[in-house]
């Protein structure tokens, strides 16, 4: 078993009311990217379910510089719907449901119980250019973030 001392969490970059599977997001890092397998390691759809990407013994491919000691997490959704004159355009939004906020909290309790505390971040936090996870972790989770 690898060691790991974080999750990242993601979003899917998709509008909230979009139905994903694992194999869909595998289809779009496997064949769109050229990677080996999905870059997460859990997705979390907006029922609250919790589905396996890549297995937890393989290093992801999730966040540059950041893959060998963690794990990521992505869940389903993350932007809006703008409608312009002339496009529709997707902005970044905070779409986590409650179902999904409590079903990270629980995946990262479970992991500290395989791996010991984590350091707990988002997407944002490494790559400032990046909006993912749609919001600041430390606003939403920073009694995950914050120990």
């Amino acid at each position: 078993m690898r060691e790991i001392k974080e999750v990242i969490l993601h979003c899917t970059a998709t509008p909230a009311d979009r139905k994903l599977t694992v194999q869909e997001i595998r289809n779009w890092h496997v064949k769109g990217n050229g990677w080996a397998d999905i870059g997460y390691h859990f997705v979390i759809h907006q029922d609250g379910t919790i589905e396996r990407g890549r297995h937890i013994d393989k290093v992801g491919a999730h966040t540059w510089g950041q893959n060998y000691g963690s794990i990521g997490v992505a869940y389903c959704g993350g932007v809006v719907k703008k409608e312009l004159k002339t496009k529709t355009k997707l902005e970044s939004k905070d779409t986590m449901t409650k179902e999904q906020e409590q079903a990270f909290r629980d995946l990262v309790k479970f992991l500290e119980v395989c791996f010991g505390e984590l350091k707990v971040r988002g997407h944002n936090d490494y790559n400032k250019d990046k909006d993912c996870p749609s919001f600041n972790m430390r606003d939403k989770f920073g009694d995950l973030v914050n120990r």
